[in-house]
C-alpha cells in the first residue's frame, strides 16, 4: 500500500497556526488547485478544488511564518480520512492532506520591483534553525 500525494496550488487563505494540549504546533490551511476541462460545447474551462492541508510541529511553525493567502506552493503528504460529529450530531467525513514537505514557489513582489524568492524546502529553512525537524 501506498498512500502519497504531491499538490501544487496556491494558499486559499493564510495558515492558521495553533497548539494542541500538550504544546505541539499545528497549522490548518486550504490549498487552491485548478483542474482543466473540456465541456460539452468543446471549450476547455477550469475549475477550482480547494484542499484542506494539516501540518505539524516545525512545518507547522513555518508554514504559519512564511506563508499567505495567494502564495504558491507545492505540498508532498498523504491523504487521511476522519471522522467526527457535527454539531447537529450527524457523522462527518473529512478527507484532508498531512503535509510532510513544503516547497515555496513563484516571486516575492517587493512594491514595483519584483524580488526572486529562492525555493525553500524544510529541510533548507531547518538547517538555518537551531532545533531540529522532530519528524
Amino acid at each position: 500500500m501506498y498512500n502519497k500525494v504531491f499538490l501544487i496550488g496556491n494558499l486559499a487563505r493564510d495558515p492558521e497556526l495553533r497548539y494542541t494540549a500538550s504544546g505541539i504546533p499545528v497549522a490548518h490551511f486550504a490549498l487552491a488547485v485548478n483542474r482543466f476541462k473540456r465541456k460539452d460545447s468543446g471549450e476547455t474551462g477550469q475549475d477550482v478544488d480547494f484542499i484542506n492541508i494539516v501540518a505539524w510541529r516545525r512545518l507547522a511553525e513555518i508554514c504559519g511564518e512564511f506563508l499567505k493567502k495567494g502564495r504558491p506552493v507545492a505540498i508532498e503528504g498523504r491523504l487521511q480520512v476522519r471522522t467526527y460529529d457535527a454539531k447537529t450530531g450527524e457523522k462527518r467525513t473529512m478527507v484532508e492532506v498531512v503535509a510532510d514537505n513544503m516547497q515555496m514557489l513563484g516571486r516575492k513582489t517587493d512594491g514595483a520591483s519584483s524580488v526572486p524568492v529562492e525555493e525553500k524546502t524544510v529541510d533548507s529553512l531547518a538547517q538555518s534553525s537551531e532545533e531540529e525537524i522532530p519528524f
